[in-house]
Parts: structure tokens; sequence; C-alpha cells
């Protein structure tokens, strides 16, 4: 129950969802960390291929190829995005279990599933609450 406010706690209890261990949660730690690091460096070099291309030499190029590079950065610009937002739900769930809120639902404070977070260890929100805030 290491890691577990008292609210998921109980609730979970009532749920009949099993509590994280601290092993658990030290495991769903280091991967979410592994996964930043990995982002982080991703991130890194699609800035530098970013900032190479804006001083390439485009002199001379055709209509298709001007669009080809511009489609291509524009690309690496959104990946790059993505990539930052992903870091940031990481840093957020590893937040959250530092502070022993890891597993509660966001919205209704009741446990987000053992299951979902195994498989989406990012999530904040329960599967009920999830459908709700898509449906709007």
């Amino acid at each position: 129950m290491a890691g577990m406010t008292r609210a998921a706690k109980t609730a979970s209890e009532t749920n009949g969802e099993t509590d994280w261990t601290g092993g658990e949660l030290s495991e769903v730690r280091r991967r979410l960390q592994g996964e930043i690091e990995e982002l982080n460096a991703e991130v890194a070099r699609s800035e530098s291929q970013i900032a190479s291309g804006d001083i390439s030499d485009s002199a001379g190029d055709d209509q298709a190829d001007a669009g080809a590079k511009t489609y291509e950065r524009e690309r690496e610009i959104a990946l790059t995005l993505n990539a930052r937002d992903l870091v940031a739900q990481n840093e957020r769930a590893v937040a959250r279990i530092d502070a022993g809120t890891y597993g509660v639902c966001e919205s209704c404070h009741k446990p987000i599933g053992k299951e979902r977070l195994q498989a989406f260890p990012r999530a904040t929100l329960c599967v009920s609450c999830k459908q709700r805030e898509e449906r709007r």
C-alpha cells in the first residue's frame, strides 16, 4: 500500500482492486524514468536535425524539392512536440508516484484500474471519467 493515499486504499479495497506494492510502484517509476530519458534524447536529436535543416542551402530547389523539405521539417517539428508532451506526461506520473497519488483518478478520486495503468502508466483518469471526457 506504500505510495497510495488513504482514500485510494479504501476505495481500492472496496472495489476489489489489488493495491500497488512498493516494488510495483518502483518498477513503474523506473519505466517512466527510462522513457523520459529516451524521449529527451529523441527531442535533442530532432531539434538538432531541425536546426541543421534551417541553415541548409536550398538555393536551386524546384517547388517539389522545397515542398518535400517543408513537409519533412513540419513532420519533425510535430514529432518533437509529441515527444515533449510525452515527457511532460511521464514526469507528471512520476510526480504522482512521489506524492502518493498515483492510481487515483483526478476527476472522481476513485482508483484507476491497475490493468489500465499497467497498459498506460501515464493515465490520470479512470475509464469512466475518460469516456465521459471523450464524449464532450
